[in-house]
């Protein structure tokens, strides 16, 4: 899932994108930064020029004009430093807003096949704990940089003027430094990838265990979760303690080599100071300017260390920002009809419901085929079921029919034009699909209802309810039709989702008609209720019944007996009784059972 991993300026240049739109902030806060490290810089020189004017003299001369100098510079470094903190969270914030947005943004447009090989976890955790380090880690790394940058040249300015031979023994410590700095880095950044990969895992078994709780509880595995759980856990937690032993010997190591900068100055300045050459004040302010230089240098060692952790968050966002979507308009469809994001409905044309499948072959796997060579004609306000075993295409070729995946050859036509010179949400605003499993979103069932269709009235959303026979059980609950659902639809039955969910596919008033398994947990006596109610919903529309039992399909207008990805038998329930085939084994052997 991860995309190869890139360059540390690459991963730079691609996360600055982010921060094009907020460059007037950007620009500030460098400019800030720039004056408080100058600022920091000047501090110990305030010192010397105290100690050589004043203390060495005994002489007060114009102490009150230095005094307020060195005030107002308090001042306005403290004025600086709010500054800094304010501009630096607010272009965080704003940037962690840009890149959910823009994620999001891709997830909307991506293909099926792309949610089909892609872990829940792996997505939530990009989108919330990969960004937030994201953010946090680039804008104070920013601050810190520049901040940091401008501390050390000022600094070594005023030391090279002041003395250059104790501003050498300094110099002569930065390859250490950058040596050290090298080896360290890419042993934090191996282990950070491990521990980014490991917490994408968990975070798709903490979705897994919450999503299938019930399932885990009656097949007692409380324990065998545990225990999986807990390889997980500890495998990110050996990946992060190296990362952190790492991380631990690299700050102290920089620290070390800071004391041994001032122990060199503190001997070769406390000679000079005994002979003459350097006065008292120099060497106060050069064990200052020991002490501050390395202050930068050990953030630009923190930073660093972070900047792997937050590198490795970076090659995953990005990789889920650069994912591109399988099923795509093609360009003169997109200038013409619009993307998902951005559609052009005036240019949309109306779409009938003739569907044919000319020659279609397809597969998920290259080396499993679903759909060999598929040929079928259906005319508008036909109704298809599709009948046949596990994986012999059913949801394929309604897939297929809805463009969620592309044909592996052949074409696929609506109303004798090629799908791929539609756009799909023209499609797709033309379908209602009922799934055997119904999915609810957090709100009320009206808001449920009306989620596919905003602008619908009161009267609209009663009378979709009513159709399906959802509109009792709606008025008995404590507030009727603003009930809320709870996440999933977990406070209402299972039959209850699937009546919503069909109320929600009515209201749209589409065109074309998926019914997979739509009554399947629904109690027999509603779902004849149901059925007598779709075939006049259905009437006119083009519809494909995706069944199991095959009691409601008898009214199709057409029955696909599908077996290996072709049409083993076809032809409406009294012509395939009469012809005994497979369509008649299976409904005599579902009819005994009864």
């Amino acid at each position: 899932m991860d995309k190869q991993q890139k360059s540390q300026w690459t991963i730079i240049k691609e996360l600055a994108q982010f921060f094009k739109p907020h460059r007037k902030q950007v620009i500030q806060l460098a400019v800030l930064m720039i004056f408080v490290g100058m600022m920091d810089a000047i501090s110990p020189y305030f010192s010397k020029y105290a100690i050589d004017t004043y203390i060495e003299t005994g002489s007060l001369d114009h102490y009150g004009i230095f005094a307020g100098i060195y005030l107002a510079q308090v001042v306005f470094l403290s004025i600086s430093v709010y500054g800094l903190i304010y501009l630096a969270d607010s272009i965080g914030t704003k940037v962690s807003y840009d890149v959910r947005k823009r994620g999001f943004e891709n997830l909307q447009e991506l293909s099926f096949s792309y949610y089909d090989r892609t872990p829940v976890g792996w997505i939530m955790a990009r989108m919330t704990s990969d960004i937030g380090k994201i953010t946090e880690g680039i804008s104070w790394a920013l601050v810190d940089m520049v901040w940091g940058i401008t501390m050390i040249i000022a600094i070594l300015g005023i030391m090279l003027v002041t003395n250059w031979r104790l501003t050498m023994i300094m110099i002569v410590l930065m390859p250490i430094l950058m040596v050290v700095s090298y080896f360290f880095q890419n042993r934090i950044l191996k282990q950070q990838r491990l521990v980014r990969k490991m917490n994408s895992r968990i975070t798709g078994s903490f979705s897994e265990g919450i999503m299938g709780a019930r399932t885990t509880k009656s097949l007692v595995r409380e324990e065998k979760n545990i225990g999986e759980f807990e390889d997980l856990a500890s495998n990110m937690r050996g990946a992060a303690v190296r990362s952190a032993t790492f991380s631990a010997g690299y700050i102290p190591i920089v620290f070390l080599i800071n004391v041994v900068g001032q122990a060199f100055i503190l001997i070769r300045g406390g000679t000079g100071v005994l002979d003459g050459s350097i006065s008292y004040g120099t060497l106060v302010a050069f064990i200052s300017y020991a002490v501050l230089m390395f202050e930068p240098v050990h953030h630009f060692a923190v930073v660093m260390a972070q900047f792997q952790a937050t590198r490795a968050s970076a090659e995953r966002v990005i990789a889920l920002l650069e994912e591109k979507p399988e099923v795509r308009d093609i360009e003169a469809v997109v200038a013409e009809y619009g993307t998902a994001l951005a559609p052009k409905r005036e240019n949309w044309p109306s779409l009938l419901g003739a569907i044919s499948f000319d020659d279609v072959s397809f597969a998920y796997n290259p080396k499993e085929p679903v759909l060999d060579h598929f040929t079928l004609e259906v005319k508008k306000g036909e109704t298809i079921a599709l009948v046949g075993e596990t994986g012999s295409g059913k949801s394929t070729i309604v897939n297929l029919a809805c463009r969620f995946y592309e044909p592996t050859e052949g074409k696929i036509r609506i109303d004798g034009v090629n799908i791929q010179e539609r756009s799909q949400l023209w499609l797709h605003d033309h379908l209602g699909y009922v799934l055997q499993q119904p999915m609810l979103f957090s709100g009320s069932i009206r808001d449920n209802i009306h989620f596919g269709r905003e602008d619908a009235t009161e009267e609209e959303i009663v009378a979709a309810a009513k159709q399906v026979h959802a509109h009792d059980f709606i008025q008995r609950l404590p507030a009727g039709y603003n009930t809320e659902v709870g996440e999933g639809g977990a406070k209402l039955s299972t039959g209850q989702k699937q009546l919503i969910s069909f109320a929600r596919a009515i209201l749209k008033n589409p065109q074309i008609f998926i019914l997979d398994e739509a009554t399947s947990s629904i109690d027999l006596e509603t779902e004849v209720q149901i059925q007598r109610a779709t075939q006049a919903i259905l009437a006119g529309r083009t519809s494909f019944i995706i069944a199991h039992r095959l009691s409601t399909i008898v009214h199709a207008d057409k029955i696909l007996v599908l077996k290996d990805g072709r049409i083993a038998e076809q032809g409406n329930h009294n012509s395939l009784m009469k012809a005994k085939g497979i369509y008649y084994k299976l409904y005599r052997s579902q009819f005994d059972a009864a």
